[in-house]
């Protein structure tokens, strides 16, 4: 009697222990898909965020005008020289035009104040027309011009008429001004080509990504030229050829430390060696390149080492019975089934390299570049670097550049990520 007790009482304790286990498996499993839940939800959170506020950059407010191409202000002599056009008093031409829209306006100060509704940057825009076609010069043409950042902020609904004039950036009249132009289908929101064709501008109206987008485009490509023959080459030499003893362990080990070094040491390793020793050019995407070759080459070997670990051995030991040297057995064999593996980490790191800020502000890349660069030795900035400068400009017309500017981005690393997934599922062999 006494032992059936006892084995009931041990049945009735295993019972809850099998109970208790069951419910902090519940947990832990509610806990964990909690946790994945808000992350998502902050993640979805951040994009709507940076949708919402960078949208409106993809369009921009422009203002037709009939321009009256004077040959008596652009080109006097009837030269048809390109400097001399180039150097002609485009904006007494949108001054005039713009009288002629509101001929009521009287007084400088508001005079003034119209001619502002105008961006700095639209006698730029006559000026290549000019340029472009130099037979438009004696004739009248309606064209299309950038309106300022206040304008377009108010045609955005970013300054809200229904507060007090002392609260607004521009006045009643100037409110008025945009009225008139909308009943005469005069002002529009266009798609803003300029965002992806301008460099950078003090002008929010006239600012873009071209200049960063090049420069990123030179950057990387210097740091992929670089960084995939030195890493796939030193994770083929430590895998398959070099000896097992304490150098190599030593080696090994830095490699996996320098993986985790802060990305501002590079910077600072850069400007020392390559800028201050070398003398190379500051700014330049050739710095920059090599600067993110050194963050990005522990990150290389890591991935190539272990996608070669992942080719099973029999494929080392056949083509070694069928006579084929260390080589010819790494080269043509080992290497052509790893390389999946080893492009898959190589486009993460360029991923990495692309979003990186900190290494590139220690190099000068954060310099107010105008000009689109033309090359590698060229002074230029990055997309990264573009977005910092943006986020602290105190315009309002900034937020959207860099809010538009950080979803290019994403774009930018979410295809680089997509690339490396589909490489790998196109190319990986389960073994």
């Amino acid at each position: 009697m006494n032992n059936r007790t006892d084995s009931l009482s041990t049945m009735e304790k295993v019972r809850k222990g099998i109970a208790k286990r069951r419910s902090a498996e519940r947990r832990f499993r509610f806990y964990g898909l909690t946790g994945i839940v808000l992350g998502l939800v902050f993640v979805l959170i951040l994009f709507i965020s940076i949708i919402g506020k960078g949208y409106g950059a993809f369009q921009q407010t422009q203002i037709a005008l009939d321009i009256e191409f004077l040959e008596s202000v652009i080109d006097p002599n009837q030269t048809r020289d390109s400097k001399v056009i180039s150097r002609a008093d485009y904006n007494s031409l949108i001054r005039k035009s713009l009288t002629k829209v509101f001929p009521e306006v009287k007084g400088r100060r508001q005079i003034r104040d119209l001619n502002r509704m105008i961006s700095s940057g639209a006698m730029f825009q006559l000026r290549d027309r000019v340029l472009e076609d130099p037979s438009v010069i004696g004739r009248s043409e309606r064209v299309w011009l950038l309106a300022s950042d206040d304008y377009d902020m108010l045609m955005k609904g970013h300054i809200e008429r229904s507060v007090p004039e002392s609260e607004r950036r521009l006045k009643d009249h100037q409110v008025a001004w945009v009225d008139k132009l909308l009943e005469q289908g005069l002002i529009k929101k266009r798609f803003n080509t300029f965002f992806f064709t301008a460099g950078d501008s003090r002008a929010p109206e006239m600012a873009g990504i071209r200049g960063a987008l090049m420069g990123s485009m030179y950057t990387l490509f210097v740091t992929l030229v670089l960084s995939f023959p030195i890493g796939a080459a030193t994770a083929v030499y430590l895998e398959e050829f070099a000896p097992t003893n304490k150098w190599t362990d030593l080696i090994e080990v830095n490699i996996n430390n320098l993986a985790a070094v802060p990305s501002i040491v590079f910077g600072l390793l850069g400007l020392a060696m390559f800028i201050n020793f070398f003398g190379l050019p500051r700014s330049a995407p050739l710095v920059g390149g090599l600067v993110l070759t050194l963050m990005t080459l522990p990150t290389i070997i890591i991935a190539g080492r272990a996608a070669l670990k992942s080719v099973p051995p029999s494929i080392r030991e056949a083509a070694l019975g069928m006579g084929a040297s260390k080589l010819q057995t790494v080269f043509h064999h080992v290497l052509p089934l790893a390389l999946p593996g080893m492009l898959t980490g190589t486009i993460i790191g360029m991923a990495q390299a692309l979003g990186e800020t900190a290494p590139l502000l220690m190099i000068g890349m954060v310099a107010f570049i105008v000009d689109i660069p033309k090359g590698i030795f060229d002074s230029a900035t990055v997309l990264p670097v573009q977005i910092y400068l943006w986020a602290d400009s105190p315009e309002r017309a900034f937020v959207e550049r860099t809010s538009a500017a950080i979803m290019v981005l994403l774009a930018f690393l979410i295809s680089m990520n997509a690339v490396a997934v589909f490489l790998r599922k196109r190319f990986e062999r389960r073994w």
